[in-house]
């Protein structure tokens, strides 16, 4: 009876040990973080929250003032330098425009989620967080008016580039009037390159304006726009267009299938291999779609709006065909390196109008996106599930 007795108490004490010894898996939607400070006597369990580098300001002080009556999360800012060093001792990552490759994730120890201000995650090494059992999330743009306000800003700079923005300023200088003479939308052929939420919102807000719109969707959106364009039959709609404005999101497969559709339509296919392989050369060179290709065929004149990102466009394209005088005009809200350089040579011509990466920075899209941030950070800490945000992962 003894023996038995001691063989059952072995027993237990063998499946105990093998309990704490265990490796755990981190659910991390569910367990709240525990503050390092924290002890077992009892102290209050804190949520950090770090913002990555100084930009889009209002993305931190928003959502500090959604956050400030809960002592128990704290939201710090950082310059980007001192991310990678700080990072583990934080539980929420808003990356704003840091780059978060597979290095940094691997030391953010604590991390259970990665958040973009917004939605472009393309600087956020997604396969690596996944790997560390870290969610990597955004926010959707028709949720919080950010689509609404990038399509205003879209309109604003066709109009700025039509209506000749910058001649306007030197005529105002030179005491001249009535003079330069510029253009109207009424009449013009827009094609929106990347039909998701920003472009939907652009194509409502321009049917006032008495315009033809040409886009590219799978689905079935005749209410919205005049002509629907297939991938292999881009080029051809290119050279219709007045006014070409970029909304696509920044990532390989997109750029390929545009490469891809260009080739299938001029090439034979044997080529395709050959330019696939170009391409991830170019990606990495962050030569974008609207390249010497695209912009030459473009209509002579016509004009470039981008509100997407500035990797899309090949810089070198861009200056050569504004020389040129082929592309009519730029106006773009992106960069191609942010911040941007106020000595670059782009800025030297007339037609070029340029904004600070703006174009979703609104109030009322910067207050619903803290609000968005500031319920996420409370959900997590509560160990609830995540609502509001679009998890990739």
């Amino acid at each position: 009876m003894q023996s038995s007795t001691w063989r059952v108490r072995s027993c237990i004490r063998c499946e105990l040990a093998s309990l704490l010894t265990r490796p755990r898996h981190r659910h991390r939607h569910h367990t709240p973080p525990m503050d390092t400070n924290a002890s077992a006597a009892g102290e209050q369990r804190i949520t950090r929250v770090l913002f990555c580098g100084p930009h889009f300001p209002a993305s931190h002080e928003y959502t500090t003032q959604y956050l400030q009556s809960h002592s128990f999360i704290k939201v710090d800012v950082l310059p980007l330098e001192h991310v990678p060093q700080a990072i583990p001792n934080y539980h929420v990552c808003i990356v704003k425009s840091m780059k978060l490759d597979s290095h940094i994730i691997s030391r953010a120890a604590r991390m259970q989620l990665i958040m973009q201000y917004g939605v472009g995650i393309e600087g956020v090494d997604v396969e690596a967080a996944t790997k560390h059992g870290i969610k990597v999330a955004r926010i959707q743009s028709h949720a919080t008016g950010n689509s609404a306000s990038c399509a205003e800003m879209a309109i604003y700079l066709m109009l700025g580039l039509l209506r000749k923005q910058n001649e306007l300023q030197i005529s105002i200088q030179q005491r001249k009037l009535g003079e330069p003479i510029t253009e109207t939308l009424l009449g013009k052929t827009i094609f929106i390159l990347g039909f998701g939420n920003i472009g939907m919102d652009l194509a409502h807000r321009l049917r006032p304006f008495g315009v033809k719109v040409i886009a590219t969707k799978r689905s079935n959106v005749d209410d919205l726009v005049d002509e629907r364009v297939n991938h292999e039959d881009m080029y051809e709609f290119v050279r219709k267009a007045d006014i070409i404005v970029c909304c696509l999101h920044l990532n390989s497969e997109t750029v390929c299938g545009f490469i891809q559709s260009f080739i299938v339509h001029y090439f034979c296919c044997f080529l395709l291999v050959f330019f696939h392989f170009l391409f991830h050369y170019r990606y990495k060179k962050s030569a974008g779609i609207i390249n010497n290709d695209f912009i030459s065929s473009m209509k002579k004149g016509a004009l470039l709006v981008n509100i997407a990102r500035g990797g899309l466009m090949d810089y070198e394209a861009v200056i050569k065909h504004l020389e040129s005088g082929h592309l009519g005009g730029l106006g773009t809200d992106v960069a191609w390196n942010e911040p941007f350089n106020p000595d670059d040579q782009i800025l030297k011509f007339k037609n070029v109008i340029m904004t600070p990466h703006v174009a979703g920075v609104t109030e009322h899209s910067y207050r619903t996106m803290a609000k968005a941030v500031g319920d996420v950070v409370l959900q997590l800490h509560a160990g609830q599930p995540l609502t509001g945000i679009e998890i990739v992962n």
